[in-house]
């Protein structure tokens, strides 16, 4: 008789510890999936944040670009008092494309230093 309330017992025990695993399984289970919706969460508003960042950026590249193409209006106004208005367009054509090929060359350097 008491051999049997042993054995009832550890057969108890086992399912009870069998029931913790299985706990235990779904628990970690609902962690790392909660986890995971945090860091796709995480994310999504780095990218809105991004976005609006990316978008002001490029607001702001267009705004000084427009500056920019004044600035070389108001170059070749300045050079047609010294030179034909022709010649002045192209001197100042020329100088852009050569600082503009500088540049990139610059960067071309830069990247081929990385690779």
């Amino acid at each position: 008789m008491n051999n049997k309330s042993v054995n009832k017992d550890t057969i108890t025990q086992r399912d009870s510890f069998s029931e913790l695993l299985g706990q235990l399984a779904n628990n970690s289970a609902t962690v790392v999936h909660d986890e995971i919706e945090l860091f796709i969460q995480g994310v999504r508003e780095k990218m809105t944040a991004g976005r609006s960042g990316v978008i002001t950026m490029m607001i702001g590249a267009g705004i000084g670009f427009a500056a920019f193409l004044c600035l070389c209006v108001v170059l070749i106004i300045w050079l047609t008092s010294y030179m034909a208005l022709i010649m002045a367009s192209l001197v100042t054509g020329a100088a852009l494309a050569f600082v503009g090929g500088i540049i990139a060359f610059i960067g071309y350097r830069k990247l081929k230093k990385l690779m």
